[in-house]
């Protein structure tokens, strides 16, 4: 029979294996070549790593993904079509093209190109010719066109953001953050699925020119869908990136990296660790009720409560079991309630970290009831 000292170590040593087992050590991020980046999770928007993400830094020609959230916008409202023949002037030819030494997309001065070439070239190849062409058309002039691209960054809550051209052009006043350009990359995912598609294409073809995509990580690795290139004297390479490996979806932005190569190592090497080291795990789905509380002096007695987006939390791989959820309505809940009224919090805890804090609201309105309803529950709620 074993002696009580050695049970108490035999049962010390059994915690102490299964605390590891539930908390597996997590390593620092990848030290990667960048002036700064993040890596986000796109569903529940946690941030994985990070490095220097606020800072102000020159996006390059990782601008056109606002240039394209506009462009996918009109589309979006009929404003544009994909057919449209959209009028190539001198200034998109000699500022964005062949003759400007930079990237283009063939296009000829006063040439008439449908939309979705130019969207193809901007995004595939980069094409500033094409990106301008895109501008003038839906801004009237460039200029307008940048107006444009800052209100829907502040609409974004891109707040380390300021746009003076479309195409990424170095300018002291033009400027983002890691942060900010990852809030637009799941913006571009999130609103417009439908044109996303372009972001994955690995070549196409106009005017006897065939181009391949500049982003080389399409080409290393096969869960890679996205998203676009960008370099200047000034900012160097930077590349925004997007992978989905079983159905979990990743966001990176690296800015500054030294040459091409090594911006495209650098993302692989934040893709790798987030998708190793983490899981994202759907708790809800949108427009689910989580709680069915009472209404008082309502003309239903009860409101179906939840989130109008599906909730999703990203932890440690391996600690889905260990979650603690807990749903608060703000009590007593009184008519009238408007449609999406904000009544309580929903909060979700790994061990002693919140992992996610989510706003529940009222899935549906609820008028205020007929005068006996209101009657009674008025006097109920003086003892409630």
């Amino acid at each position: 029979m074993k002696s009580l000292s050695a049970l108490l170590l035999a049962a010390a040593a059994t915690l102490a294996t299964g605390a590891f087992a539930a908390s597996a050590p997590i390593p620092a991020p990848p030290t990667v070549p960048t002036n700064g980046y993040i890596l986000v999770d796109y569903d529940s928007g946690r941030v994985l790593a990070s490095q220097k993400p606020d800072d102000r830094m020159e996006p390059a020609s990782i601008t056109k993904l606002m240039t394209a959230y506009v462009a996918f916008a009109a589309l979006r409202d009929k404003r544009l079509t994909l057919a449209e023949e959209v009028p190539v002037s001198v200034y998109a030819w000699r500022t964005g093209g062949s003759a400007s030494g930079g990237s283009t997309t063939f296009l000829e001065v006063n040439s008439r190109v449908p939309a979705e070439v130019l969207i193809k070239g901007m995004i595939i190849q980069s094409g500033n010719d094409a990106t301008i062409a895109l501008a003038e058309r839906l801004g009237g002039t460039e200029s307008g066109f940048v107006q444009i691209m800052n209100e829907y960054a502040k609409r974004l809550g891109m707040k380390g953001t300021n746009f003076t051209n479309s195409w990424g052009g170095p300018d002291a006043n033009h400027y983002s953050t890691a942060r900010d350009l990852a809030t637009l990359s799941a913006a571009l995912i999130r609103d417009f699925p439908d044109y996303y598609k372009y972001y994955s294409m690995r070549e196409y073809t106009w005017n006897k020119h065939t181009q391949p995509n500049r982003n080389g990580l399409l080409t290393r690795d096969s869960s890679v869908d996205g998203i676009k290139t960008g370099h200047t004297e000034s900012a160097k390479y930077c590349l925004v990136s997007s992978a989905k490996r079983n159905g979990m979806r990743l966001i990176s932005v690296v800015l500054g990296s030294p040459t091409i190569s090594a911006r495209e190592d650098a993302s692989a090497a934040l893709l790798n660790y987030g998708f190793t080291f983490f899981e994202t795990i759907r708790l809800q789905e949108a427009d689910k009720a989580v709680l069915t509380p009472k209404v008082f002096k309502g003309a239903s007695e009860s409101v179906a409560v939840g989130s109008p987006r599906a909730i999703s939390i990203t932890i440690a791989r391996g600690q889905g079991d260990n979650l603690q959820k807990e749903a608060k309505v703000n009590s007593p809940l009184v008519a009238p309630l408007a449609l999406h009224a904000p009544v309580g919090e929903y909060v979700v805890r790994s061990g002693d970290e919140v992992v996610a804090r989510v706003p529940l609201v009222t899935l549906a309105k609820v008028d205020e009831g007929g005068w006996w309803r209101t009657s009674v529950d008025t006097i109920k709620l003086w003892f409630d």
